[in-house]
């Protein structure tokens, strides 16, 4: 187990020596309200990383500090162990609060990007980048996401040059 949640929290690590810029001909939305995109999102699927390997139920809180910083919390369960792995860590916006555009760190001094590329007017889902095109999620506020709106991100991030075939779905179960 502690394997594991050095694993999930070394996404910072990972994204060492990765800009925190979004991937070439990647805009991030506009017109981003923090307020409401604060609190719980699902993850309905991921390219697969290392510090996400084997985990389901995955899930990230977003709250917002008094210094202006996100709290992000990331919480999975390895399907192995059957144990919760949780890795904290800050984001801050890379420019205007306006722009979807974020640096987060979960070790250190060191960030990587996130970049929001897709996002509901109700905020009920969101396609998120990182760095590079090697790095995708898949959000919701819900476990589940219909299929046919599923086809359309997947549809939308191969457009945008994502290696989709590659994406995992991510299993949620009732426990939480």
């Amino acid at each position: 187990m502690r394997l594991n949640q050095i694993a999930f929290a070394l996404i910072g690590v990972a994204l060492v020596g990765c800009t925190t810029r979004p991937p070439a001909d990647i805009q991030p939305v506009t017109g981003f309200e923090v307020d409401r995109y604060l609190g719980t999102w699902y993850e309905i699927a991921r390219l697969d990383h290392s510090f996400e390997r084997g985990l389901s139920d995955v899930t990230a809180n977003y709250t917002l500090q008094d210094n202006g910083t996100i709290k992000v919390v990331n919480r999975g369960r390895d399907e192995a162990q059957g144990d919760w792995n949780e890795a904290t860590g800050k984001a801050k916006f890379r420019g205007d609060a306006d722009v979807g555009s974020l640096k987060v760190s979960f070790f250190g001094p060191f960030y990587g990007g996130y970049h929001i590329v897709e996002l509901d007017e109700d905020y009920n889902y969101a396609m998120v980048a990182g760095p590079t095109k090697n790095f995708l999620w898949i959000l919701a506020r819900e476990p589940h996401l219909d299929e046919t709106l599923y086809d359309r991100l997947i549809d939308a991030a191969n457009a945008l040059g994502f290696p989709t075939k590659e994406l995992i779905r991510v299993e949620h179960s009732e426990e939480r």
